[in-house]
């Protein structure tokens, strides 16, 4: 729009009485107000640099300083000891003089408090603390912490508080290495990886250790960028299913069923979050109650952000700002503007330009509808046809709306949701769709994708390169609250607000597609699409309520479940993961909790063999304060696979092969399993809208032969979760796993509550 305003605010033509110069003011002011918004924009972002540069203290506390060291000059006292100030007749030397050791004098001040910071933040004893058992130090901690965090941080106030992540000590990776594979390897496999570890901690460990500490040192974390670079951005293969994951809408409501609202409401929603985000008034994220604060450096690349393929890597491209968003319907691609004069359109207005192009009966372009399979494809391939065909000319300029654009919207012409005669069955081919639509109607290279279905349902699917799943489960968890509780919509259904008919409509991407290249991408993509069996499923007959009524992790509870119901389903214990954040230290993104413990093995084989109750219940505790120990050393930075992963990588750079590493980043992951936090409590109201309970969201299976777990615990009575595994295995079947875990849970839930007696029986009955 901003384009076209500038083409027409100018118009002359020449004429005999000389050259008619004609002004178009509206287009003018529209120029002025855009520019406007821009410069106030770029003042905010420095005004919350000065912000941020002097955190934990604040910018008006200079001044405090000043006053501070006028005075002490009036009681004829030099705090500089004869250092900088002087007793110059002349005033403007003696003010002057004042202001610079003030100035020093204040930056000291804040180095020294933000170090102090810093080290508090270094602290991480109290997570290792008995609930209800706080010590002393903890308590001081606390209240220091409070002390320093000063009273309305900005969203990146704390990053440069926040400590860099250790490096382990080889010898205790190594040694709680060893103990996550006992229980998976028979006692001749255990031997041989004991003495290869022993080789390799006596030879090349050492070395690659120095290393990365090295590394440590210099860099602002020593997992992070190679993590992204090679666990990602390296990745070859389809980055749809295999990477990228999806969220969804509310289980049992539509707020309404009308798709251009919802999807008004829905961008408007991202929006809003996306301005809190750029002015850095969106809140910290801390530990669920606690003051201690996570990274937030995940947000910078939340919007206006792609993922541009290339030969050996991709590339993560990010714009400062974009004031568009591309939308797909049926197999056409339109830009449209969110901002007219530097104002956010009302959500009515951008419903009013959603139902414009769901009216547009304009067909798509010869291959233009299948264009979105070369981002589902191999990464190699979607390249070479990048290189050859879309780097100059229409193809360039409409690809670089889609890639510039805030983010991606589909709106899809299927209804979606838990409905009709068959709910389960649609609820698990909605997660079908989220996770991979038609394999050509999504732009999987962006940040993240908005689907709006065509009865109002919406959900997104999310590149995984740029953030892991808290992050962006925050801003949906934003966006359902705002759109539900705040914009709201009209009894009709239609979003609240005005509309400015004057409004251009959206611009129509052209394209000149090589349809061949097309037609290569979306058969790869539609064959991997068509191996995945998805089940989502709530499980009901109780939450996180009565778990903790037994003095029980929820999530210790739920891991040790999964690890029955994997030994029932498959007859054998296998390898583990469960992602952990490690946030609390900066630029920190995951680390491994290997759940499938020693302990948690014994527990299993006690329930398989039915022993007695009690046996069981010492069994589950031991288990369940075992993981719960593994999952704080993963979060405090004592992990396992990140801290070998990366040796693994210098061994690379230094051309050196270790039998030990090659096998030990080699090992399938055939139960890959997450939770996905609610972190944003105070958004829904469970008591007066308990049916705006969130589905949360799932991911493909990490190996051929296993499966992909997710789980969210909603409220206190309700589980949601989402199982993914391959049909071309034939061992493996979401909806038998699915049952195995509600079955598993419900036997946890018995172990765990003893019988009552007769007596206790009859005094229940009485209290009733």
């Amino acid at each position: 729009m901003a384009e076209a305003h500038q083409a027409v605010a100018f118009q002359f033509t020449i004429t005999p009485e000389g050259i008619d110069l004609r002004l178009s003011y509206q287009a003018l002011s529209q120029i002025y107000l855009s520019g406007l918004r821009s410069w106030k924009k770029r003042i905010s972002r420095m005004r919350n640099r000065v912000i941020k540069g002097v955190y934990p203290a604040s910018p008006s506390s200079w001044l405090f300083v000043v006053i501070a060291i006028l005075a002490t000059m009036y009681m004829r006292s030099d705090p500089s000891m004869a250092i900088l100030l002087t007793t110059s007749p002349c005033a403007g030397q003696t003010m002057l003089s004042v202001l610079v050791f003030s100035t020093l004098l204040w930056l000291s001040l804040i180095l020294t408090l933000r170090f102090c910071l810093k080290l508090l933040l270094s602290y991480h004893r109290w997570m290792f603390e008995q609930h209800g058992h706080i010590s002393t130090t903890t308590k001081v901690w606390v209240t220091l912490v409070r002390l320093l965090s000063g009273r309305k941080p900005l969203l990146y106030s704390y990053q440069t508080s926040l400590p860099c992540l250790p490096v382990p000590p080889i010898k205790d990776t190594l040694e709680r290495y060893l103990e996550s594979v006992r229980p998976l390897l028979s006692g001749p496999g255990f031997q041989r990886m004991t003495v290869l570890a022993a080789q390799f901690e006596n030879s090349l460990g050492n070395r690659l250790q120095r290393y990365l500490k090295l590394k440590a040192l210099w860099a602002t974390n020593y997992v992070s960028d190679w993590w992204e670079e090679y666990i990602y951005l390296r990745g070859r293969g389809p980055i749809m299913v295999n990477s990228n994951y999806y969220g969804m809408d509310f289980l049992y409501v539509t707020p309404t069923p009308i798709q251009a609202a919802r999807a008004g409401n829905t961008i408007t929603a991202l929006l809003l979050y996306r301005r809190k985000v750029n002015s850095e008034q969106l809140t910290p994220s801390r530990v669920p109650g606690t003051v201690i604060p996570l990274c937030a450096a995940q947000c910078e690349r939340m919007f206006n952000t792609t993922r541009t393929p290339g030969e050996e890597t991709d590339v993560l491209q990010h714009w400062q700002d974009s004031e568009f968003v591309t939308v797909y319907h049926r197999g056409r691609y339109f830009r449209l503007w969110v901002y007219k004069a530097g104002r956010l359109l009302s959500p009515r207005e951008i419903e009013y330009q959603i139902q414009r192009i769901l009216d547009d009966p304009s067909p798509p372009g010869p291959g233009e509808d299948r264009l979105g399979a070369l981002t589902a494809g191999d990464r190699v391939p979607w390249c070479a046809v990048r290189k050859q065909y879309f780097s100059s000319g229409v193809n360039k300029r409409s690809l670089d709306c889609i890639e510039r654009a805030a983010f991606f919207v589909t709106l899809d012409d299927e209804e979606q949701g838990m409905m009709g005669e068959d709910p389960v069955g649609n609820l698990d081919r909605y997660a079908k769709s989220l996770l991979h639509g038609k394999c050509y109607d999504r732009w999987f290279d962006k940040s993240f994708s908005v689907v709006v279905y065509k009865n109002g349902k919406n959900g997104l699917n999310a590149e995984h390169s740029w953030a892991d799943a808290p992050t962006v489960a925050h801003l949906w968890e934003f966006t359902l609250a705002t759109d539900a509780f705040q914009l709201g919509y009209t009894e009709d259904g239609h979003c609240k607000g005005e509309v400015e008919r004057s409004l251009p409509p959206p611009q129509r991407l052209t394209w000149d597609i090589p349809v061949e290249q097309v037609s290569i991408s979306l058969s790869v993509a539609q064959a991997l699409a068509d191996d995945v069996d998805c089940h989502v499923f709530p499980f009901r007959d109780f939450g996180k309520g009565r778990i903790k009524k037994l003095k029980i992790s929820p999530d210790a509870f739920i891991q040790l479940a999964l690890q029955l119901a994997y030994y029932r389903d498959r007859k054998t214990f296998c390898l583990t993961y469960e992602a952990s954040m490690t946030r609390l230290f900066r630029e920190g993104r995951t680390e491994t909790v290997r759940s499938c413990s020693n302990e948690g093995c014994a527990f299993v084989k006690a329930v398989i063999l039915l022993q007695g109750p009690e046996h069981c219940r010492r069994l589950f505790r031991l288990a369940a304060e075992k993981h719960q120990n593994l999952y704080r050393l993963a979060m405090t930075g004592s992990g396992i696979d990140r801290h070998l992963f990366c040796l693994y990588v210098v061994s690379k750079y230094l051309g050196v092969e270790s039998p030990f590493l090659t096998e030990v980043l080699s090992e399938p992951w055939r139960l890959s399993t997450s939770q996905t936090p609610v972190q944003q409590l105070e958004l829904f109201d469970m008591k007066n809208h308990p049916d705006f309970i969130s589905l949360g969201g799932g991911f493909g299976p990490v190996a051929d032969d296993g499966y992909g777990v997710s789980y969210i615990i909603v409220g206190e009575d309700m589980i949601n979760y989402h199982v993914s595994c391959k049909h071309s295995f034939s061992e493996t079947d979401s909806h038998r796993f699915g049952a195995q875990i509600s079955r598993a849970l419900l036997d946890l839930l018995s172990v765990l509550t003893p019988a009552k007696t007769e007596n206790s029986q009859a005094q229940d009955k009485k209290q009733q």
